[in-house]
């Protein structure tokens, strides 16, 4: 499916739009050129087929499935390159020209962006932009009020005031850093078959009673706040902000981790999906930071596996596509084909499969069928069977989803993914603690 757009290129006086640019190719370029109307930059020499993009980002979000979907659909090619988020930063910095679009979490923008490798997002030229969910777009939650939340909320990085600024505006601006696709609400993952009792509180997560049976991922900014969850849960401390620790902060949270690991408090400090997956589905951990996608996998598998949501609320996240500022002409006509692709629904309808939800919830729905947004968006119990993207049957008929509908789960965020003032800081003393 192509999105149809009317945006003009170049004067616009000849009517040249970038849908003719698109399917035209050379040949209606080579005839305005000849009319002294644009130029003949090689860029616009090319023929749409001949475009290539390449995606790159965290395993989570870049998913080969989706780029040879849009490129069949769009008729150039999609590649998809996985980076975790730091990775990206550091080759936005040193390699942005082997990147075309990035795939940010919002807490790396705090960096990525600040680089000045990425060009603005003209939020006119995005078709769904005004469907977009309000948490995403605005920062409200769905009371209409704004969302005060601890960490780096997508809000206050979305929008930027002019195309050569690296600072991020103060409110909504027409030039966007990036453009919101996907973001979910994570907590814990329980092996419930082994635990057979109600766990609800992150606090759980370093009682004796799972002594050698919890792990933690092992990225410190995400991997401490989940810590942090548990240690403010158990009352062994109180922050002032989860996603801004002080020294202080971080130092009493280092040394009580330090000590549950010398206790024999976990069993693993994962650092992949897989990792994840296999610890839960061998039972070798009963309780862990988990991602949903793992979660569906356990649970395809035909093993009891729930993501719990808890009474303190979860850790959100959520990314954006950024455009680097090397792309110019057709290249930049066709990374805009592909944002606006990407929220017409199939890709919302894919990931919402895996347990995400989209940035525009609408087309996503679209392309679900009436069980899988009662599913995942409504918290009903399914109808039939729920499939995962790859149709392995992840859930059964009558099961509802873990943490209920859309509303309650992301009305119930506690804090967001973020980079702490602290952040290298922090990562030395993560770092002291996995060592010890």
């Amino acid at each position: 499916m192509r999105i149809k757009r009317t945006v003009k290129s170049g004067t616009g006086e000849a009517g040249i739009t970038r849908r003719n640019v698109l399917k035209g190719g050379a040949a209606a370029l080579g005839a305005a050129a000849g009319s002294g109307i644009i130029g003949m930059p090689v860029i616009w020499a090319q023929n749409i087929k001949d475009i290539t993009l390449n995606q790159v980002g965290p395993s989570f979000s870049v998913i080969t499935d989706i780029a040879e979907k849009a490129s069949a659909d769009l008729g150039f090619k999609i590649v998809a390159q996985t980076a975790e988020t730091t990775q990206l930063m550091a080759k936005t910095v040193s390699q942005p020209e082997t990147i075309d679009i990035a795939d940010y979490e919002y807490w790396g923008l705090q960096k990525g962006w600040r680089s000045g490798n990425l060009q603005p997002i003209d939020i006119n030229k995005i078709k769904a932009w005004s469907a977009m969910t309000p948490l995403m777009r605005d920062g409200k939650g769905f009371d209409g009020k704004d969302m005060s939340r601890q960490g780096t909320l997508p809000f206050k990085v979305l929008y930027t005031d002019s195309a050569d600024s690296k600072d991020f505006a103060k409110g909504a601006t027409a030039l966007a850093t990036v453009m919101p696709t996907i973001f979910n609400a994570d907590t814990l993952g329980l092996r419930s078959d082994l635990i057979k009792r109600e766990v609800n509180s992150w606090a759980e997560l370093f009682n004796p009673e799972f002594k050698g049976k919890t792990a933690l991922v092992n990225i410190p900014s995400i991997g401490i706040m989940d810590a942090a969850m548990a240690l403010e849960a158990r009352g062994d401390m109180k922050y002032g902000d989860k996603g801004n620790m002080t020294r202080e902060e971080i130092d009493k949270t280092v040394e009580v981790l330090t000590k549950l690991k010398k206790d024999g408090q976990f069993r693993a400090f994962w650092s992949t999906f897989d990792e994840s997956v296999n610890l839960m589905a061998a039972g070798e951990v009963v309780i862990q930071s988990m991602w949903s996608p793992a979660v569906t996998a356990v649970k395809s598998r035909g093993i009891e596996c729930v993501y719990q949501g808890m009474k303190e609320g979860y850790r959100s996240w959520g990314l954006g596509m950024g455009l680097m500022r090397h792309l110019t002409g057709l290249k930049l006509d066709a990374a805009y084909e592909y944002l606006n692709w990407y929220l017409s629904g199939w890709q919302g309808a894919f990931i919402a499969r895996q347990g995400y939800y989209s940035a525009v919830p609408e087309t996503a729905k679209a392309n679900l069928s009436a069980n899988e947004v009662g599913y995942w968006y409504e918290g009903k119990p399914a109808t039939e069977d729920i499939k995962d993207p790859y149709g392995a049957v992840m859930d059964k008929a009558g099961h509802s989803r873990d943490g209920g509908s859309f509303e309650q789960r992301m009305g119930n965020v506690a804090c967001w993914n973020t980079v702490m003032d602290e952040d290298r800081y922090m990562i030395q003393r993560w770092n002291d603690f996995i060592s010890a």
